[in-house]
């Protein structure tokens, strides 16, 4: 209950803001009892040593965050990785079998390389991706795999976000692989 009213107030704050219309809780904080149902205010003063909010303020705009953190966001659809970019264990085995040239990019690190391995991979950790990224051919079909699923994608995202198209995640990783295709890789 209590996320639901905050989250309600927070809305109608939203649209009043947005539509310039009512009196706004700008420079107020508004405190709710939910025991009692009651609601009070504090006044909030301007920090004279403020950088954002003092009369004299040294931050008037936002950064670019993307400059900032010297990597692309990851909130744009056409990088962001989903359905349309898994390939499952039974298609990749079947495309393999079948003689397509598919670039194997396993991104798990070196130690796991030694428990189970897929012929004919390259080991490129998620950690150097962006590093060796220049390793790859963005022309060629690539399939990204991990241990289980979160790190490929991860991984498709980035390389996706840098312009290859011709990507996929292998669903389940090579666990997947492992109960599915080959019994004799160990699950781990």
């Amino acid at each position: 209950v209590l996320p639901g009213t905050i989250g309600t107030i927070q809305a109608t704050e939203t649209i009043k803001v947005i539509l310039d219309i009512g009196d706004t809780l700008t420079g107020k904080l508004l405190l709710y009892n939910a025991l009692d149902m009651s609601f009070d205010f504090v006044k909030l003063r301007k920090n004279p040593h403020c950088k954002v909010c003092s009369d004299q303020p040294e931050i008037t705009e936002l950064i670019d965050y993307e400059l900032f953190c010297g990597m692309p966001a990851n909130d744009h659809d056409e990088g962001s990785a989903g359905e349309d970019w898994d390939i499952t264990v039974s298609e990749l085995d079947a495309r393999l079998k079948a003689g397509e040239n598919i670039h194997l990019i396993d991104v798990r690190e070196p130690h796991e390389l030694q428990i189970s391995s897929l012929n004919g991979a390259q080991l490129i950790p998620l950690g150097q991706l962006a590093s060796r990224m220049s390793e790859l051919d963005s022309a060629e079909e690539i399939v990204l795999f991990c241990k289980v699923g979160p790190r490929s994608t991860r991984a498709l995202e980035v390389l996706a976000s840098a312009g290859f198209r011709k990507v996929k995640n292998l669903k389940g990783g090579i666990n997947a692989w492992a109960e599915e295709i080959d019994s004799s890789l160990p699950i781990y």
